[in-house]
């Protein structure tokens, strides 16, 4: 259990509020769910989440420590691309979580790698999230690469933070897109009001590049090419929803008047370039459009006419 002793340095401010701004990494639903257990106290005495502190109260707050989970191993077909005794690139199908976290401990990617690669995946990111490299949304489908060793994992880390990574995406946006190609240079960081949510902001936030070239225009949408220089959290979704132009369908930062209706955002990783790490050999691999994404084209052409 780790302790946290916070010191109030504002009037009227809720409790479950100041939990969640205070630098103890909890979300409001987090501190909620801490002061309905009991492991949080104001002046020695246990209060609401709606409590209204006052300049100088003492907040004790004990978080009690994560109950280890390993993940599972589950018999799922996957779409491997490539594979040698270093590294996969696997072809992930739209609704498919990457890795397990709460809510989501079974059907994921992790769990069909386990069964397929045994003990071979790399170990760096934890029983949680073995040979993840790096990761694509849920409701985005295509490429990503998977390490089965921790020299092959660091080796492609630093690629990806050299921003020498290919990464190729394509997408279909709300609206008309005034230019046929551009460059999104807006920092990203997280959402100040929803912890959930990502936002272009320059508090406490990272450099964040897309470049786009327009591959089709439709009526009320625009098809894409999102080639992406770094790799943040919902990059594209959260640059292209700054432009005034969000991913088609996207449940987040989308809009609701969307003449075409579409479950989840439109979005593949279509082409993924690296130099593999034990030969040195640049490799890249493509993936064709999936058919939910095919389809939405073609009722985007029929509308057109």
């Amino acid at each position: 259990m780790t302790e946290h002793r916070l010191a109030c340095q504002t009037d009227g401010i809720r409790l479950d509020k100041f939990l969640a701004e205070a630098d103890i990494g909890i979300s409001r639903s987090a501190a909620v769910g801490l002061i309905e257990i009991g492991a949080v106290s104001v002046n020695g005495a246990p209060r609401g989440k709606k409590y209204k502190l006052t300049r100088g109260d003492t907040v004790l707050v004990n978080i009690p420590d994560p109950v280890p989970y390993e993940a599972k191993a589950e018999n799922i077909p996957l779409d491997i691309v490539f594979e040698d005794r270093d590294l996969l690139v696997v072809n992930k199908p739209k609704g498919m979580v990457v890795h397990p976290a709460a809510g989501n401990y079974e059907g994921t990617l992790v769990n069909a790698l386990l069964y397929h690669c045994g003990d071979s995946l790399s170990g760096i990111n934890g029983v949680l999230r073995p040979g993840i490299v790096h990761r694509i949304d849920k409701d985005t489908s295509g490429l990503l690469i998977v390490a089965k060793n921790d020299a092959a994992h660091k080796h492609l880390a630093a690629q990806i933070k050299a921003h020498s990574f290919t990464r190729e995406y394509e997408a279909v946006v709300f609206g008309n897109l005034k230019d046929d190609s551009g460059t999104v240079d807006a920092p990203i960081g997280r959402h100040p009001v929803d912890r959930k949510k990502m936002c272009v902001t320059q508090k406490n936030s990272k450099q964040a590049v897309t470049h786009y070239q327009v591959i089709a225009r439709y009526q009320g949408y625009t098809h894409i090419r999102c080639i992406l220089e770094t790799g943040r959290t919902h990059q594209i979704r959260v640059h292209m929803a700054y432009l005034g132009h969000p991913v088609a369908g996207d449940p987040v930062y989308g809009v609701r008047s969307e003449k075409v209706s579409f479950a989840g955002q439109c979005l593949h990783a279509r082409k993924i370039g690296f130099i593999h790490p034990s030969t040195g050999e640049y490799l890249e691999f493509s993936s064709e459009l999936p058919t939910y994404f095919e389809e939405f084209l073609f009722r985007l052409r029929n509308i057109t006419g």
